[in-house]
Parts: structure tokens; sequence; C-alpha cells
């Protein structure tokens, strides 16, 4: 591990110097892309260099405390120090997992019904707004970019994308199957049903970090449907996107210019074709260790919202939450907290597997 971090250190001097060359900074797009490297790696290094003081310190104290009048001091300075070691060496394996170089990009969410037919619906609507208030109490913002909604007011699908700080890196655990338990509105007996909607989050991608050919593109246009005022109707402003080699439709109906729908459309088409292909790259790679939590495999069943019990059960980690309320009205950030935790376990696992590989 120190091997690495000496490595990391000496990178980060390197960097140092070279933001501060006027010819770099001449060449706008390199000194972004040193600086954001710079920045990635500046936690670590300032973490080392509190160990390495903390050792320093330590082993000075020790030499002191040869002296009967320093002694007392010289030992109060020495156990401080020495114990302040293994919290920060903690501190430093953690800080030395790959970062996902997608988490501090924005996200587009779809949410759609699933098994439960209007229940389903209601419910996928019922996630939306969690996720809207979620949004909301971390000053996000969030632009619905498509939606099918049903005569009850659920969705039959809706996407949407929030922009803000660190939104992926919040919500990508979100990905996969919820599950709800409860005595649906449509029911007159008061039975209890179990209906599911699936979520997908995906990280928003720039032009440069998937190509796309123009020529691949087949674009239609018709009139959007649904709640809008009179203006959806008279125009045909949706717009529908076909990418002809993977066959991958998307659509976007929300906005009143057919420009702007084609803008959204695009952003939703980078999207989900850069997560084909990274889970494509994912299922290649031979991992020491097999991702409990990771950002979901879209067919599994990642957490139950049981009604009746007022709890909500992350399936992944085993954690359950009993303040349905406050969960559904955007209360997320314990359950997520929870599931970064864990997710950093198993990657800290996994990276010490390595570590005991290659020493064998």
């Amino acid at each position: 591990m120190f091997d690495k971090l000496e490595a990391v250190e000496k990178r980060y001097e390197e960097l140092t110097k070279m933001i501060s060359d006027p010819e770099v900074i001449s060449d706008h797009s390199e000194w972004q892309k040193l600086m954001k490297e710079h920045s990635s790696i500046e936690d670590v290094v300032l973490k080392y260099r509190e160990y390495k003081e903390a050792k320093k310190r330590m082993e000075e104290a020790k030499e002191m405390m040869e002296d009967k009048e320093l002694k007392e001091l010289a030992e109060i300075d020495y156990y401080e120090n020495k114990d302040k070691l293994p919290k920060i060496e903690e501190e430093l394996k953690v800080l030395l997992i790959p970062k996902d170089p997608n988490d501090d990009k924005n996200i587009i969410c779809e949410i759609r019904g699933g098994a439960g037919g209007e229940e389903a619906a209601l419910f996928a609507g019922t996630l939306f707004r969690m996720y809207s208030m979620y949004a909301e109490r971390k000053h996000w913002k969030l632009e619905v970019l498509n939606e099918n909604e049903t005569e009850l007011g659920g969705f039959k699908e809706i996407s949407f994308m929030i922009t803000g700080k660190g939104a992926y890196s919040r919500l990508k655990f979100e990905s996969g199957v919820h599950r709800v338990q409860r005595v649906p509105d449509t029911e007159s007996s008061g039975r209890i049903h179990t209906s599911t909607a699936t979520v997908a989050v995906l990280p928003v991608v720039e032009d440069v970090e998937i190509d796309i050919n123009p020529a691949d593109i087949k674009m239609e246009v018709f009139r959007a449907s649904g709640a809008g005022g009179q203006h959806i109707n008279k125009t045909s402003s949706a717009v529908r996107l076909i990418h002809v080699p993977t066959g991958m439709v998307v659509e976007c109906q929300t906005e009143r210019s057919q420009f702007q729908n084609r803008e959204y459309a695009m952003k939703l088409l980078r999207s989900r074709l850069y997560e084909q292909e990274k889970q494509k790259q994912d299922s290649q790679i031979a991992n020491a260790r097999k991702t409990q939590v990771g950002s979901g495999d879209r067919s599994e069943k990642i957490r139950t919202y049981n009604y009746p019990q007022g709890r909500i059960t992350d399936h992944r980690i085993g954690f359950s939450i009993f303040q349905m309320e406050n969960f559904l009205n955007g209360d997320l950030d314990e359950m997520i907290d929870n599931l970064i935790a864990a997710d950093r376990a198993e990657k800290l696992k996994g990276e010490e597997d390595i570590e005991i590989t290659r020493e064998k």
C-alpha cells in the first residue's frame, strides 16, 4: 500500500508543477484534464502526509523519552500519534479504492411499471415522487424527458434527468426491481397485492465519451400526447430516435420545441448506449470478487416496500428502515449511506484479496 501511496504523491507533485506551467495553462483542455487528475488524488496525498507527520512525531517523541525531564510530555505525544496511525491507515485504504469515473455525473433515470398492471403503474408514480422529493432535498434540478401516464395518475414509464453534484454517486444503487406489498386503491376487498417497478439509473455522458454515427440514427416526429396544455397536440414536436445498429428506441415529448426534444432524446440515447457498452465490459472483466451491491442488474429484486409493516428492506445488504412515510417523502440518505458503505467494504475486501494473491 505504501509503495502505491509514494507513487501517488510523486504524481501529485508532478501535476502541481504542470498546472502552474504557462505553456500548459495556455492549452485550456489539457490544463482542465490535469486539474481534474490533480483534484482526484489530492485527498489521498493530504491524508498520506498526515500519516507521515504522525509517524515522524511519534519517532521524535520516542527519542525525547530518553530525557528524564521531557519523558512525561514525550510519552503523551508518542501515544497520541501512535493511536492515530491505525485510524489514518484505514482511511487511506478507503481513499485508495478506485473511484467510479461516473460518480460526479448527472443522471437519467427511467422508471417502468412492472408486474401488477395499474397498481404497478401507480407504484412507478410513487417512486417518481420519492426521487423528485430527494432531488429537491439535495437542491438538484429535475427535468422530465418522457412520460406515459395512466388514467389513475400512475406511469407505465417515465424518464427524467437529474442535474446536480454527485447525483450518480448517490443514486446509482437504485437500479433494479423495486417491489411493493400493499392494499391497492383499485382493490375493494382489501387484499394485499405485490407489484413491481423497474428503475434504471444511467450517467449522462458527453459526445466525446461515446461516438454515434449520425447516419445510424433514424428520426421520427409525432404529436405529443398527455397533459401539458393545448399546444402539445398542435405541432409535431415530439421526437423518436431509432439507433439502427442496435434497434434501440428513445422518445422525448415534454418540451414545446422539436429541437429541445431531439437534444434530450440524444442525451438519453447516448446514456443508454454507454450503459450497454459498460455492462458488456464489466461482464468481460474477471474480478477477484463478485460485487454484492453494484449498480444493479435490472432484473434483480433489490428492495421491498411493505406497507402493512411500514418497512423498506434492501435485499442486497439486508438493511431495513421502518419509516415508510419519511422514506417515500425523499428521506433516502440513511439507506443510500448504508449501500455506499457496503459497496466500499466489498471493494476493500476485493483489493485485500488481490494483494494476498499477489503476495502468494
